[in-house]
């Protein structure tokens, strides 16, 4: 069921790692990277509810959620295999936007996906279980330019020829391939069941976007005690993933320019670190339901978010390339936790018939931070920190450590919501198994 999130993190953990430096190989100065990747966060905050609204009220022959898995998948395999041949800092920065765009239309009924099939009980296990491909597909990808260089021999410089390296070429070329893939097996693989009453999609824009409305005015208060913990969040981890590669490559090894062959092994190393926090993202799956059923899931993660938040902290005292490990699996263990803890805690208090929309709808609490940042930090950047990549890396610790603190705040609302109907255990009357996962 969830290994198409597999195929889904690989593109995200390709662009995570790469973009900000195919900015710098077109051009791009640190204060401009932020307002260049304004087109991750507002494609979220358009698409999402709106896929979540139209998978709520969808059944065909695919189902509910599946069809719009396939269409973003396809589109983002598209994206995929022309975001390194970006001839131009505008050219790549539009492709962004339809990548991003397509990369959302697939991941967003995801989340869905698993409340709907799941019983409260397997709830918690099946976002641990997503978590998990996702950390297995994001340790690929990111390490996927270095592993190419150091393994296979080919080039990881720039050329003439092409702005951009071969490695990171291959590596995109790659992804497309595995997205695709990936989603085609959940697909094909996983059956989906009629929900009990379905309104159908008639009505228009207008119905549509006054039901979006009417859903946030009326959050669940879960949902809205997630809200600020969600934003700090990912307040912190923009910080990291736009600046952390760039400043590898300047302050670790002491890279002058983005021509300079010391650049291209810096983005590779910070490639080796984001594998090695979704490494760990991904054994720390397996720990995340125990742990949450003995501490509970607030608290559960709260510590989580605490260990990411010392681990892009110790960034500032690093000067040791293999140190940035060490740093990089208390990312992991936060990162594992905020992929799976507040959907586990939010699910429970969703109406079923409209578990959609809400997942779109709190997507707007991890988009809203980084449209933000995106649109103010370049001038943070520039007046403040003095274009220092690092200090950047820093803030996103205090954030994350204040989304830690702020995690204490939330009241779970552990039921069923009225209505919702179980998988039945195999060999129940209708046949199906509560094994989905």
């Amino acid at each position: 069921m969830n290994l198409g999130f597999f195929g889904i993190q690989f593109g995200w953990a390709l662009q995570m790692a790469n973009m900000s430096a195919i900015y710098e190989y077109l051009g791009a100065k640190p204060d401009q990277i932020p307002i260049l990747w304004l087109a991750a966060p507002l494609t979220g905050l358009i698409v999402q509810p709106i896929i979540g609204h139209l998978s709520d009220h969808t059944w065909g022959r695919l189902g509910r959620r599946r069809p719009y898995f396939l269409f973003g998948a396809i589109l983002s395999s598209l994206g995929l295999i022309l975001m390194p041949n970006s001839s131009a800092l505008w050219m790549a920065a539009g492709l962004l936007w339809m990548l991003d765009a397509s990369i959302n239309i697939s991941m967003e009924p995801f989340r869905a996906f698993v409340a709907d099939l799941l019983p409260e009980s397997q709830r918690t296990q099946g976002f641990a279980m997503q978590s998990l491909f996702i950390g297995l597909g994001a340790v690929i990808a990111s390490a996927l330019p270095g592993i190419l260089d150091g393994i296979f021999h080919v080039s990881g410089a720039t050329s003439a020829a092409h702005s951009i390296p071969t490695t990171v070429r291959l590596s995109f070329y790659l992804g497309s391939v595995v997205f695709l893939a990936a989603v085609l097996w959940t697909v094909t693989t996983t059956r989906e069941y009629p929900p009990e009453k379905m309104e159908p999609k008639g009505g228009g824009i207008a119905k549509g976007a006054r039901e979006i409305f009417a859903s946030i005015g009326a959050m669940p208060r879960t949902m809205r005690q997630l809200a600020p913990v969600q934003i700090a969040t990912w307040l912190g981890l923009f910080c990291m993933w736009l600046y952390f590669p760039v400043a590898v490559a300047h302050n670790v090894m002491g890279a002058p320019d983005p021509q300079s062959p010391l650049y291209g092994k810096g983005i590779q190393w910070a490639g080796f670190c984001f594998g090695m926090y979704s490494a760990v993202c991904f054994v720390f799956s397996f720990a995340l339901p125990p742990l949450a059923r003995a501490l509970g899931r607030r608290r559960t993660h709260g510590l989580c978010l605490l260990a990411g938040a010392l681990g892009l902290l110790s960034v500032a005292v690093i000067h040791n390339k293999y140190l940035l490990l060490l740093s990089m699996t208390g990312i992991g263990i936060a990162w594992a936790s905020t992929l799976s803890m507040p959907y586990a805690m939010l699910a429970g208090s969703l109406p079923p018939d409209k578990v959609g929309i809400y997942m779109g709808i709190f997507n707007f609490f991890i988009v809203t931070p980084e449209i933000v940042a995106s649109l103010g930090f370049g001038w943070v950047m520039n007046h403040v920190l003095g274009n220092n990549r690092l200090a950047a890396v820093v803030c996103g610790g205090v954030f994350m450590a204040l989304a830690a603190a702020l995690a204490q705040r939330v009241q779970e609302t552990d039921r069923i919501a009225p209505g919702f109907a179980p998988l039945e255990a195999e060999g129940s009357p209708n046949g199906i198994k509560n094994t989905a996962v």
